[in-house]
């Protein structure tokens, strides 16, 4: 199977990579991610102009990309100037309104492509532990429409965002597949209260509460009580997204070591002449490798009409980078000694957004063990 990226994806990989370098070195992003805001509307509409936005999605969606390597290539960039804008929760609600079908949220799917909306995901709740199907938040019949009550954590830009995908139980039990529905939520709904607060790697998140919501019927995403497939569909978008964030970030802290390795003198000499220090960054580069095959694995596997495959791969792909991640922000510091830790250098700042991806949408642990109760049910 050739790997190797198309000529257009290969040249949306390097007007992000040249932006990004350009527009949104270190001293910017840093004063963007601290700010009140957590991202620049300014940059995030000029992403949405070079295309980062379209290339994730496909043509019938208003986008021209849309498959397993667009996702990846631009979040592999993206992953390498620690990008904080909302790409994510565009790209999850995004896919979940894409694969709904629906031709009365189109509208909203456009306002996501081009940037004039900023969603968000709203589905982790306290206590979930990542379990997709642990749902408390509840939708009730309320004439046509529907009641909305519950609260949500961690909703990333959930301060800025125009609109939100909330999941909610419409049926059965906190942890059942079945009765679980979907719901797109305007900002300004009232009954919504929300808590925003900064995130240790960078841009802000917010705690939302949801009491009394009114919602119209065609809030209702997909069809009622089946929101489960279309979740995870969406969240198997973002589990890949994440995956090619981390590769990004990567290779921006291997990059950033090898070059501390060969400047660095101790007894007169560059501290990357030392044996053991080569072994370990040695060691580290055949890590971030295992890590690149992992994600290649997943944007391949990312339309496969077996769920089982699919998911597998997606699993296999997170806990990979969770492990390797993690390793690699704890070398990188290492190597670079105490300086490592500084909150001036950037190399900080890339270790712990590679600690903290591994805690978005499921960690390491978890996916490891869902590949493995995966296998089993294909048994």
């Amino acid at each position: 199977m050739n790997f190797e990226h198309t000529e257009e994806r290969r040249m949306l990989a390097e007007t992000l990579d040249r932006f990004v370098a350009e527009q949104y070195g270190f001293a910017t992003r840093d004063h963007i991610a601290q700010s009140t805001r957590g991202f620049s509307t300014e940059l995030w509409q000029r992403f949405a102009e070079l295309g980062a936005l379209g290339a994730l999605f496909g043509e019938a969606e208003g986008g021209f990309g849309g498959d397993g390597f667009d996702i990846a290539v631009v979040f592999e960039s993206l992953g390498r100037g620690l990008v904080v804008e909302p790409f994510l929760g565009a790209l999850v609600v995004g896919s979940a309104i894409a694969r709904a079908g629906d031709t009365a949220h189109k509208p909203l799917l456009d306002a996501v492509i081009d940037g004039r909306t900023v969603a968000a995901l709203a589905h982790d709740e306290p206590g979930s532990h990542y379990e997709l199907a642990n749902v408390a938040t509840t939708a009730r019949r309320s004439g046509e429409g529907w009641r909305l009550d519950g609260a949500k954590a961690v909703v990333l830009q959930g301060e800025q965002a125009g609109l939100y995908l909330v999941s909610a139980r419409t049926a059965g039990e906190q942890a059942d597949e079945a009765g679980l529905s979907l719901f797109l939520v305007p900002r300004d709904t009232a009954g919504l209260a929300l808590r925003g607060y900064p995130r240790v790697d960078g841009g802000r998140a917010a705690e939302l509460t949801f009491d009394n919501v009114v919602l119209g019927a065609e809030a209702l995403l997909g069809s009622e009580g089946e929101g489960f497939a279309l979740l995870e569909h969406a969240v198997g978008r973002g589990l890949l997204a994440l995956c090619a964030e981390s590769l990004g970030a990567m290779d921006a802290a291997r990059q950033a070591t090898l070059e501390y390795l060969r400047t660095r003198k101790q007894f007169g000499v560059p501290i990357g002449s030392f044996q053991a220090l080569q072994h370990r960054m040695a060691q580290l580069l055949l890590e971030i490798e295992q890590a690149r095959s992992a994600v290649i694995n997943a944007a391949a596997a990312l339309d496969d009409a077996d769920r089982t495959t699919r998911e597998r791969a997606l699993s296999a792909a997170k806990f990979t980078i969770g492990r390797v991640g993690t390793l690699v922000a704890e070398e990188s510091i290492q190597m670079h000694g105490g300086i490592g830790m500084t909150w001036e250098l950037p190399l900080a700042h890339y270790a712990k957004r590679l600690v903290m991806i591994d805690h978005q949408l499921g960690d390491e642990d978890h996916h490891l063990a869902r590949y493995i109760a995966l296998g089993a049910q294909a048994a």
